[in-house]
């Protein structure tokens, strides 16, 4: 489950497919706890084309979000952590296609994990790397083994995930 909400959380920042969800290659985002999440090259593997999101911390690699981008949608295809690669046969739905509007909602299952999101609404936030007017997104996931998370993303189209919330209320800002 750790990989799956450290994959929504990025995703929610890195959300690729159109210029509407950030795809470009080396588009790098800096975050308040630390982290630094970057974009790499695409590649295939599986058959899939598929494009790397980088998280390190302090310079050290963490993991990799392995996304595809297919119909203006973004999915997780896998994550790569500690040189283990975790494949998802049937892939995660991050972000249906766009554009993305107040009340929609998703949801996808894979490998015993369950996504289920809902564009709350929208909400204005200001961050050290701005002012925005997000799309409030509430991701709740579920594991087989009953475990369960819920978390907040605040997307700019355009831009990524500005803010996250955990379900306890603490707050992960862009920073630039």
């Amino acid at each position: 489950m750790r990989f799956l909400l450290s994959a929504v959380v990025a995703l929610s920042t890195s959300a690729l497919a159109s210029s509407y969800f950030p795809s470009a290659p080396g588009t790098t985002w800096k975050l308040s706890n630390g982290e630094v999440q970057k974009l790499l090259q695409s590649s295939t593997l599986r058959g899939v084309k598929i494009t790397p999101l980088q998280h390190t911390v302090s310079g050290k690699l963490v993991s990799e979000d392995l996304l595809e981008f297919r119909g203006n949608a973004v999915f997780l295809r896998g994550t790569r952590q500690n040189g283990r690669l975790t494949w998802y046969d049937t892939p995660l739905t991050i972000y249906p296609g766009s554009p993305l509007s107040p009340g929609q909602t998703w949801s996808s299952s894979a490998a015993g994990i369950t996504l289920a999101s809902r564009v709350m609404g929208t909400e204005p936030v200001t961050t050290s790397a701005g002012r925005f007017n997000a799309l409030v997104i509430r991701n709740d996931v579920k594991t087989a083994s009953g475990a369960s998370s819920t978390t907040y993303s605040y997307f700019v189209p355009g831009v990524g995930t500005v803010r996250y919330m955990s379900g306890n209320g603490s707050v992960v800002d862009l920073t630039r």
